[in-house]
């Protein structure tokens, strides 16, 4: 029986024609499957599905999504995270659980990003977000001098700073948030000359989210991102707690945040 999926042409293009028809015709695509981007159930013979194809540094996993989760897409990621996938999609919930990660290259060398994933209410709504904050001041990349740029890079991009946070960031259209395997693996922004969206930021290690996490990024098909200069957030064990030092930086005028598309939709 045809199977009602969604195969993109980048993953036509990585697959083949041949294996693309064999898919869409039902010969090898399952009827239900673990969402990988939600990881609840989905049927591929009663809703839209997305193929996503996983492509490691010498193998590749293809791997099924709702539609209204992931759009059908080539996700390039490291060996090490494929085989981390790979024990997701098969039902292995070993893993590791960070709550701060940091990415794989830092700009400049001696600061790097951390991470931090974690639910904020706004009008009365539980948003998920992300919390980035350098180790040390980000220089404009040339300056020579010792002053902090990160802000002023980020309002460059679309980035809206906030003096409080009484309603939802608008949205910067071009970036998104890649949440795959029910993890957080990149922060992405538009490609140079309209070229495919590169990582901003990329986990060294897939961040594993909370399970109301991800439900918010479902529901919201989008992800805050609030971005503070060194030092003005910290390490926050509790998210009302994250909630006080977003409200403390927001109002030094040391916050600027938008709203992301979940997954580059």
């Amino acid at each position: 029986m045809p199977r009602m999926l969604d195969v993109s042409d980048e993953v036509r293009a990585e697959i083949g024609d041949e294996e693309a028809d064999r898919l869409l015709a039902g010969e090898t695509a399952p009827g239900s499957y673990d969402c990988t981007s939600c990881r609840t159930p989905g049927d591929s013979e009663q809703e839209r599905t997305s193929t996503v194809l996983f492509i490691g540094d010498e193998t590749a996993v293809l791997a099924f999504a709702h539609s209204g989760c992931l759009p059908s897409q080539v996700v390039q990621v490291t060996e090490e995270q494929l085989r981390g996938a790979v024990k997701s999609i098969a039902g292995d919930t070993v893993g590791l659980e960070p709550d701060r990660v940091v990415p794989d290259k830092a700009v400049p060398e001696q600061a790097v990003l951390g991470v931090t994933s974690g639910l904020v209410l706004i009008g009365g709504e539980l948003h998920p977000a992300l919390v980035v904050e350098p180790t040390g001041p980000i220089a404009r990349p040339g300056a020579t001098g010792t002053g902090d740029d990160f802000l002023p890079l980020l309002i460059e991009q679309g980035f809206m700073p906030l003096s409080e946070l009484s309603a939802v960031p608008p949205v910067l259209h071009g970036w998104s948030v890649l949440l795959a395997v029910g993890q957080l693996h990149a922060v992405l922004q538009p490609g140079s000359n309209g070229g495919q969206p590169v990582a901003w930021w990329q986990a060294h290690q897939p961040l594993q989210v909370t399970d109301p996490w991800r439900a918010a990024a479902n529901k919201h098909h989008q992800v805050l991102m609030f971005a503070a200069p060194a030092g003005s957030i910290g390490r926050q064990p509790r998210e009302d707690l994250l909630r006080d030092a977003l409200d403390k930086a927001a109002a030094n005028g040391q916050l600027v945040g938008a709203a992301l598309p979940l997954a580059g939709t």
